[in-house]
């Protein structure tokens, strides 16, 4: 049995590039492609401009040619940037998928510990962080550094000096760009914190209206979103002036540079022309090269921080993914028509203190069981343990013949089912709030499943009967709850279990409930939950007592 999935964020990712290798590798072909291609249009422009100050006539094809690697280098980088999206879109599916069967497969108590804000987050945040480490991060950070050395390359061919001169500046301006980019996430995070508390503030005053307004706070209530407005506009403002000063420095670095190369190589100096003289049409490609050489080392910058942020990201999902699994039992069919439940000295707590010792129950094929106590004395954990949602620490549980541990989660609903005190709706039409999605059910039994709780009428009303979508407030309480019944007793379990379903209902409703219980439990084993017994449940009645010994 599979206890645990080893599988982490990248291994996920390696298996999914593995089953796209197409895709992954057309991407990687053509952010190659890219590069090389941006390095060609500067060189034909240079040899264009060279012939036409030597008096040789521009040819046609030396035109087409230049306007050619143009158009390549465009496509090619229109054709990376929607390669990364696809395969970023690939790769998130995939992650996607691993976490929700991982979800389908965590413990009980796993699933139970677990904040679903923060399980959401991580199937929505930190999944788009960990495409970004792969897309925008990991893949482009690849390029720009092949595009840097690559025209750092080409740069110390045609001009060393100007190669040496870039060896010096380009640190420093990347250090330079990293403190900008630093200071600006900086004020970016205060403004997203402020926005926020903002956006927090608006359902708290919703729903302290009547409070707000009985004692006359409205004044301290604009004050403080007027403080946290102003702490966003003055994160905004930082965020503006370093935007505002970073383009400018750009700019005149790139023309001192220039500027610094072109009164060297005009320089008569016979030892500065070695290193720095070149041609008309060598000193516009340089020009145009010195231009390209910026723009991926800002970006570079951008992309260290999308990895490093993103990599908080992989470390949530993995923590995620490494949760232990609940044991699987083997696909053989183990299970009998027989209804039999046998709890054989049982003992189970949630935490140090147990809440079940040496509980021992038997309840034979069609027998009703209505299990009473006070609160906190064990009722609904005996049904979780019966369900299969917990294992028990000691002691043994058999439900129709068969280890509660053996049977599979495909024989489950035929086996046993459960009355529940609130429906659960899912998404989709009335007849799958009955079937659930299980193809084994047909509509010919949820139908009959619907007659028998009595809730085929109020569905027969509805505009498309059973292909009707399901909305919140189409049935009343006690409907709802024969819905459920339905839907227990679509798959024709041998045993049921009833969860105090008539705690809310008022006595007509409540009446009309157990009479669709009656129909439902007949020829079933029937165990109930119920915090006072009722006088026409049948059956015996077996008392729970807290820890009981």
């Amino acid at each position: 049995m599979k206890n645990k999935n080893n599988k982490g964020v990248f291994t996920a990712i390696c298996t999914a590039a593995a089953t796209h290798r197409f895709l992954t590798a057309a991407t990687l072909i053509c952010v190659a492609a890219s590069v090389a291609a941006s390095l060609i249009p500067p060189l034909l422009l240079a040899r264009v401009i060279d012939r036409l100050t030597t008096g040789v006539p521009l040819t046609l094809t030396a035109a087409l040619l230049y306007f050619g690697s143009l158009a390549l280098e465009g496509m090619l980088s229109s054709a990376q940037e929607a390669l990364l999206v696809l395969f970023g879109q690939k790769m998130t599916h995939a992650l996607r998928s691993e976490m929700s069967q991982k979800l389908i497969r965590l413990r009980t108590d796993a699933l139970v510990s677990q904040k679903p804000g923060e399980v959401a987050a991580r199937f929505s945040g930190d999944v788009d962080t960990v495409e970004a480490l792969f897309t925008t991060g990991i893949i482009s950070m690849a390029a720009d550094a092949c595009r840097i050395l690559s025209i750092l390359a080409v740069i110390a061919v045609k001009n060393t000096g100007l190669a040496l001169i870039l060896l010096f500046v380009l640190p420093i301006f990347a250090v330079f760009t990293r403190r900008v980019q630093k200071k600006m996430l900086s004020a970016q995070l205060e403004n997203r914190r402020a926005v926020a508390t903002v956006s927090g503030q608006v359902p708290e005053t919703l729903h302290n209206i009547r409070t707000i307004r009985a004692l006359g706070a409205e004044d301290y209530m604009e004050r403080r979103y007027d403080r946290s407005i102003g702490e966003s506009y003055a994160a905004v403002e930082k965020t503006n002036f370093y935007d505002a000063i970073y383009s400018p420095i750009v700019l005149l670095l790139n023309a001192a540079v220039v500027g610094t190369v072109m009164l060297l190589s005009a320089s008569g100096n016979a030892s500065v022309l070695a290193l720095f003289g070149m041609s008309v049409g060598t000193s516009v490609a340089v020009i145009n090269y010195i231009s390209r050489i910026f723009s991926p080392i800002e970006s570079l910058g951008m992309e260290i921080q999308t990895i490093q942020s993103a990599m908080a990201g992989v470390k949530r999902i993995n923590a995620f993914l490494s949760e232990e699994e609940r044991p699987l039992p083997s696909d053989n069919r183990t299970v009998t028509h027989g209804g039999d439940v046998v709890l054989s000295h049982i003992t189970f707590g949630y935490g140090e203190k147990p809440v079940l010792r040496d509980f021992s129950l038997t309840v034979k094929n069609g027998e009703q069981v209505t299990l009473a106590g006070r609160t906190g004395a064990g009722k609904s954990t005996v049904f979780r343990l019966l369900l299969g949602l917990y294992r028990p620490d000691k002691g043994k549980i058999t439900v129709c013949g068969a280890d509660i541990s053996d049977i599979t989660d495909r024989e489950r609903r035929f086996c046993i089912s459960c009355v529940e005190q609130h429906f659960s709706r899912v998404p989709g039409t009335m007849l799958e709030q009955i079937t659930l999605g299980d193809r084994r059910i047909t509509a010919e039994m949820a139908e009959n499943a619907a007659r028998l709780a009595g809730i085929d009428g109020a569905i027969a009303k509805l505009p498309d009967g059973y292909n009707t979508v399901c909305t919140e407030g189409m049935f009343s309480q006690g409907e709802w709850q024969l819905l459920s019944i339905a839907r227990a007793a679509a798959a024709n379990p041998a045993v049921l279990l009833l969860d105090e379903i008539t705690a809310k209902l008022d006595a007509a409703t409540e009446a009309r409930v157990l009479a669709a219980l009656h129909r439902a439990a007949e020829g079933r084993t029937v165990i109930s939950i119920s915090h006072r017994v009722y006088k026409n449940s049948g059956g015996r009645t077996v008392e729970i007592k807290a820890g009981e010994a």
